[in-house]
């Protein structure tokens, strides 16, 4: 199978003259309608995540970590620079955020496509509903402000997490790599549902899943295990 491109290509949150690029989104700002709107869409992306990246810029200019991978800054400044680390850590959740949906995505991934896939949520959950539910449930009980996380492990043991604020399973989960997630911030959902954070899980699950992702995340956990940069 075709290697799979690493993350920092995909997010293009890559160092230019000291400048990390707020990604595009890989849809349209109307692509997920009705689930999540235009207009969501134009102030989570543009103006919440640009304003991560715009942060962090300013915040590693001159440091030793200017020009450094994103991960690389997110795990040296997670217990030195918590200013630094936010910004770090909700710039790359972000841009997996947006990687993980796409217009009609959603629902049970079909196994002939994602048989690996398929198989392992099987045998770490039991079935996908059992994962379904874990997942869920996760999200709508990460206080505050979150996200929900399926991570997996170097042999392809998946399990659900979730994190509060920006942290992010590569520091708050030791060796466990996302694979999956779903914001549930309000600022991802509250002007579509309002303060039915339930009813987005339940949407983002059903409909707008993007199962191919999550598949080559999985493929690349197990081929590389930690040996992955974003």
């Amino acid at each position: 199978m075709q290697q799979i491109i690493s993350l920092l290509s995909i997010f293009a949150v890559a160092a230019h003259a000291a400048t990390y690029d707020l990604p595009p989104l890989p849809f349209g700002l109307s692509a997920l309608k009705p689930m999540i709107s235009k207009n969501t869409l134009q102030i989570h992306h543009g103006k919440h995540h640009a304003k991560y990246v715009d942060t962090l810029n300013s915040l590693v200019a001159g440091t030793h970590l200017e020009n450094q991978p994103l991960e690389t800054i997110i795990k040296e400044s997670y217990k030195s620079n918590k200013s630094i680390f936010n910004n770090a850590a909700q710039a790359w959740n972000h841009s997996f955020y947006w990687q993980c949906m796409k217009a009609k995505g959603g629902g049970t991934p079909d196994e002939s496509s994602h048989k690996q896939l398929c198989d392992k949520i099987n045998a770490s959950f039991g079935s996908y509903a059992n994962f379904r539910k874990q997942f869920a449930e996760a999200a709508n009980t990460a206080f505050g402000s979150g996200w929900a996380w399926l991570v997996s492990d170097r042999k392809g043991n998946l399990s659900v997490t979730k994190t509060i604020g920006a942290e992010n399973p590569m520091v708050a989960s030791g060796r466990l790599i996302p694979i999956l997630t779903c914001d549930v911030w309000e600022h991802a959902y509250y002007l579509d549902y309002a303060n039915l954070r339930p009813t987005y899980v339940d949407t983002f699950l059903e409909k707008l899943v993007n199962w191919e992702f999550v598949a080559e995340n999985l493929e690349r956990a197990m081929d590389s295990g930690r040996n992955w940069s974003c």
